[in-house]
């Protein structure tokens, strides 16, 4: 339990002999940790808000400990990425991560930031590593409604995080000419595929998966499903996909039938696969409150409109989960570009925080809930409460303020808003 020790007043009396009369102050016992937790630190306008948080929101409840890692694309470009490999190995190690986001360059990041080269997605080196699944899953507000007028609770995307298009080997067909698929086993057979016989130019790509990683995919899966008590969907096109598609759902059917059918009954939860476009009409047809299970592409699409549809990426929680129980923690959109060229010119900024102060809560929670600290977990979830009871009561950045129903909201810049929550924060602790 968190608790404030009050000092009592103190009187003094200086030379006049006139009495002095000191204010109360409140003196916190800080939550300690045990165990570190992985910092992953980013770029750009959310590295400002990472700070802010921390310095408002953490520092002075927890006796914070983690191993900090900065992934601000300037270190990654010195240390060659190395950085990044060395958070994800670290996350395996104490097996809670936190993670602000991160820029993935493209040609004119390349030159703003003279970089090396064109360094891949920090987001997908570290889920390659551990081979996990993301789930994401909106924070639900009062006075946020969803777009989607029958959506009353929660849909969480499980996105699969590795491979498909993320890892495609791409060409272009300057012409006429034949283009196959060759896989040349260890013994030099080959087997072939025609892919298409060009009569003139156009473009190919290759995509693959491994079955080793659909099958973590499908079992942390089943795993959050239980966790979470929420039902399962899983979603591919197998009817056109008749062996990539296929597989993924074969692997599922298995996994399930072999290892989870049981404990799904038991829970009262269930599992179906459907098709992905048959997922997406039942899906605007739900009251929400079950996981939607998707391959890579699919779940990084259908998170955004998800996310849309209830506010705001900004009110998106994201989560890499591994089969084998590590967790990194971060928020579901990108490092705000726009705002902090601004901030740059010193011009003020109303960017929503939350997504990011729900990544932090989510790895304390985990951290408290792996090492037995229920001060840790209770915190985290006053912390929670507190964001959302800060915008319930009228106060929040612009981006909600333009779609809210709460009449007459108070608008706050970046840093105002951080320090609201610490308000409504406090208020909550002292009870």
């Amino acid at each position: 339990m968190i608790f404030f020790v009050t000092m009592e007043q103190i009187v003094a009396v200086n030379s006049d002999s006139k009495p002095v009369i000191c204010r109360e102050e409140n003196i916190m016992t800080k939550i300690q940790m045990t165990t570190p937790l992985v910092e992953m630190d980013g770029d750009e306008m959310t590295r400002i808000l990472w700070k802010m948080i921390k310095d408002d929101l953490l520092l002075p409840y927890i006796d914070l400990k983690t191993d900090y890692y900065d992934l601000g694309l300037e270190h990654r470009n010195e240390t060659d990425d190395q950085v990044t490999v060395d958070s994800a190995n670290a996350t395996k190690k104490y097996k809670v991560a936190v993670k602000c986001a991160t820029i993935t360059p493209n040609a004119a990041r390349v030159k703003e930031y003279e970089l090396k080269e064109m360094w891949k997605s920090p987001n997908g080196t570290i889920r390659a590593i551990l081979d996990g699944t993301v789930f994401r899953a909106p924070i639900v507000v009062k006075g946020i409604e969803p777009c989607v007028k029958n959506w009353k609770k929660p849909i969480t995307i499980a996105r699969h995080a590795y491979g498909d298009v993320y890892k495609g080997t791409e060409m272009k067909i300057p012409g006429p000419g034949k283009c196959e698929l060759v896989y040349t086993a260890e013994d030099g057979t080959e087997t072939r595929e025609l892919i298409h016989n060009f009569t003139g130019a156009g473009v190919v790509q290759g995509q693959h998966n491994l079955c080793n990683s659909i099958e973590s995919f499908a079992r942390s899966c089943f795993n959050y499903a239980l966790d979470t008590k929420q039902d399962l969907w899983f979603a591919t096109k197998d009817t056109i996909s008749k062996k990539y598609d296929h597989t993924f759902k074969d692997i599922f059917q298995e996994i399930y039938d072999s290892e989870y059918a049981q404990k799904f009954k038991d829970a009262g939860i269930t599992y179906f696969y459907t098709l992905i476009d048959d997922a997406v009409a039942r899906v605007m047809k739900s009251e929400g409150g079950y996981i939607w299970a998707c391959k890579n592409y699919d779940g990084d699409v259908m998170s955004d409109m998800v996310s849309s549809a209830f506010g705001s990426l900004a009110m998106m929680t994201s989560v890499l989960v591994t089969p084998d129980g590590k967790y990194e923690y971060e928020a579901a959109h990108g490092t705000v570009q726009r705002h902090y060229y601004k901030h740059l010119k010193g011009e003020e900024t109303s960017t929503n925080s939350v997504a990011t102060i729900f990544a932090w809560t989510g790895a304390l929670r985990k951290r408290g809930e792996l090492d037995g600290s229920h001060e840790l977990e209770e915190f985290a979830d006053k912390l929670e409460k507190a964001c959302v009871k800060t915008i319930e009561d009228g106060k929040m950045t612009k981006d909600l303020a333009l779609i809210t129903t709460i009449p007459n909201p108070v608008v706050l810049n970046s840093e105002d808003f951080i320090k609201a929550i610490r308000s409504t924060l406090e208020g909550m602790l002292l009870l």
